[in-house]
């Protein structure tokens, strides 16, 4: 099985200074998205020297403290893998056979299988069990003294996503990048260290030439040191240039130290899009968006889509991390899902899918809760810790708890070998990366497609789903990636639906199936950003109880997508509409008939139910900004909460 590499950092630079400085300062910028091992390449006059270490950006730059290397050009990487376990050995930079290429490479190269064994015949003699490894042999193959060509050939050859940075020996102070579905961002500052504007009229004349009309700008303006860069996330090369181009798929960069050529998959010179950066470095660090959480709610597609990398393997679903086979998978008989706060939700909507696809009785608990009510426990029963963080004190003590009762305990977290991870027997992690934003809104969907896999694992262990149903299950599971970059791409109903709850004192959330999950947590998110109090109802409770709270301009917010129980929820909102509530649902596109009984719709594409927690969770996070935004509340940092929980 492959180590499949996932959205990572690039760093690239090639210039007059040294080039492990440089690496290093980008490397820690982009450590946010995620790592579990970081690595450089750096051209010296004896060759290109290869160093690599586990875990933190940190741990690799107290290593290199120990070389002497000057080196002015080097590429760099912090890696976050999908399987197996952290390694020098699984690290980026790879080299050829020989060492006298590098790569480094985000993405997935998903003909990496049929790549690796064309080449073994020709003598490439693999090291690692990563697919980018593959990457280098190949260009490598293909170079007979011209790095551009050679990556070009190879490129074409991959399938797959890929973003890649290439070196070789025989070409010094040459990088060669290129693209696909994988960002790459290219820049050239003609500016020297210790001030703007010190590189001379000739050097600046020089990179125009190279790069084209607008190319050297950021001499104007940047105090970092002169060069080109390649990097992943302009924010590695802020420091140095504002002007940059985003490569296009299928676009390749040749940098040198004065300046970039471009070429497009045909070999020949093609003109590139500049771009100038406004964003100081606390607004790069958002990616130029407003807050943190804006920026977290619009990377959950690339969330969805690196959380499913690498699962759907020969036709079958795979989580070898579980390590447990299918036929002890089978004999699950009963699953419990703890965890807290939003981690908690997710578990509610992995009951319905577990218990729905699979048969198995699952039952979700809080964790602080859990081992104090004495559970039933058996060598059959599995336990799914569900933890953001992977070091909430009240999960860790269920876990603890479960283990001594001799129950199968699988985690569920966002951080590398977090406390969660190393007590767990098997740990799925999800790929939102570094989350900043105190209340939780990627690290959920994450969460939540995880716990869908799980639960068609479950199912196709017991052959309660085919084959062809798990197949079907899994990219219409895909395909909600682009389902919510749909959502994102239109808010202007949710902002005009925000302005009902503004000055609210109460809000109530209701739904029925997944629908009353989703609802559950969008309650807990406006309460933590808005402040504003909010309760969350399966719909047909309403009658019970909670409608009594209802008088005139009483915001209920409803799941009113089409679902087997539609009928029923729109049934509840008429009865709340009769009380004078003011109506906010969410509802599947092409359904006009529920503006007969909600005062604002917000529409989201069709999906199977099942997949429903995905999509119409996502503008129940941008109400809840909205919202506090109106009401003047910081939304990264709400009082009285922090991003980790760690005592009981």
């Amino acid at each position: 099985m492959p180590q499949y590499e996932i959205m990572c950092g690039i760093v690239g630079y090639t210039g007059e200074s040294k080039a492990q400085k440089v690496l290093i300062e980008g490397l820690s910028r982009l450590e946010y998205r995620g790592y579990d091992s970081a690595g450089v390449a750096i051209q010296e006059t004896d060759g290109i020297h290869v160093i690599c270490r586990k875990g933190k950006v940190a741990e690799l730059a107290h290593t290199l403290g120990h070389f002497s290397l000057t080196g002015t050009c080097g590429i760099g990487h912090t890696r976050w893998a999908t399987h197996g376990k952290p390694s020098e050995v699984n690290a980026h930079p790879h080299t050829s056979c020989d060492g006298d290429i590098a790569i480094v490479h985000n993405g997935i190269i998903e003909n990496y299988a049929e790549l690796r064994d064309e080449l073994a015949i020709r003598g490439h003699v693999f090291t690692s069990e990563t697919d980018s490894e593959v990457v280098a042999h190949l260009i490598e193959d293909n170079y007979h003294g011209d790095l551009v060509e050679a990556v070009r050939l190879s490129a074409m050859r991959l399938i797959g996503s890929y973003g890649i940075a290439a070196v070789c020996e025989q070409e010094p102070g040459i990088i060669v990048a290129t693209r696909k579905d994988s960002p790459i961002v290219v820049g050239y500052a003609a500016g020297a260290e210790g001030g703007a504007g010190a590189a001379s009229a000739e050097a600046a004349s020089s990179a125009s030439a190279r790069n084209g009309a607008g190319a050297g700008a950021g001499a104007k303006a940047q105090k970092g040191v002169r060069g080109s860069f390649v990097a992943s996330d302009i924010i590695a090369m802020l420091d140095s240039t504002r002007d940059v181009v985003v490569l296009a798929d299928g676009q390749i960069a040749k940098l040198a130290p004065d300046g970039v050529e471009y070429f497009d998959m045909q070999g020949k010179s093609c003109e590139v899009t500049h771009t100038h950066i406004d964003w100081d470095l606390d607004l790069a660090e958002k990616g130029g968006y407003p807050d943190f959480m804006l920026k977290e709610i619009h990377e959950q597609p690339r969330v969805i889509r690196d959380t499913l990398a690498g699962r759907m393997v020969g036709g079958a679903l795979v989580i070898d991390e579980l390590d447990l086979s299918p036929e002890e998978l089978d004999l699950t008989d009963r699953v419990y899902v703890i965890a807290c706060g939003t981690s908690y939700h997710a578990g509610l909507i992995a009951k319905n899918l577990i218990e729905a696809w699979a048969r198995i009785p699952c039952e979700v608990e809080v964790a602080s809760e859990f081992r104090y009510r004495n559970p039933i426990i058996t060598p059959t029963t599995v336990v799914v810790a569900v933890s953001q963080s992977g070091e909430t004190a009240d999960t860790l003590a269920a876990i603890r708890d479960a283990r001594v009762k001799g129950a199968k305990v699988f985690g569920i977290t966002n951080v590398l070998g977090s406390p969660v991870a190393r007590e767990s027997d098997g740990v799925i992690y999800t790929k939102a990366n570094k989350e900043i934003a105190v209340a939780s809104t990627k690290s959920f969907i994450g969460q939540v497609v995880s716990l869908t896999l799980l639960a068609m694992l479950f199912a196709q262990a017991k052959g309660k789903l085919t084959t062809p149903q798990v197949r079907l299950l899994f990219r219409e599971l895909a395909d909600t990636a682009d389902q919510v970059e749909r959502i994102l791409s239109d808010t202007d109903a949710i902002r005009d639906a925000a302005l009902a709850c503004k000055d609210a004192e109460s809000a109530l959330f209701i739904g029925r199936g997944i629908g009353s999950a989703i609802s559950y947590e969008g309650a807990l998110k406006l309460k933590e950003i808005s402040y504003l109090h909010a309760e969350a109802y399966a719909a047909g409770e309403m009658k019970h109880g909670p409608i009594a709270l209802i008088d005139e301009g009483f915001p209920v917010i409803a799941i009113a997508t089409k679902s087997p129980t539609y009928d029923k929820v729109v049934s509840n909102l008429q009865e709340s509409r009769a009380r004078g509530a003011k109506i906010i649902a969410i509802a599947t596109e092409g359904d006009e008939d529920i503006k007969n009984y909600a005062d604002y719709v917000i529409y989201i594409p069709k999906v199977r139910d099942a997949f429903s927690a995905i999509t119409a969770t996502v503008p129940l996070q941008l109400l809840a900004r909205f919202v506090a935004i109106e009401r003047g509340c910081d939304v990264d940092q709400p009082r009285n909460l922090a991003k980790s929980v760690t005592v009981e």
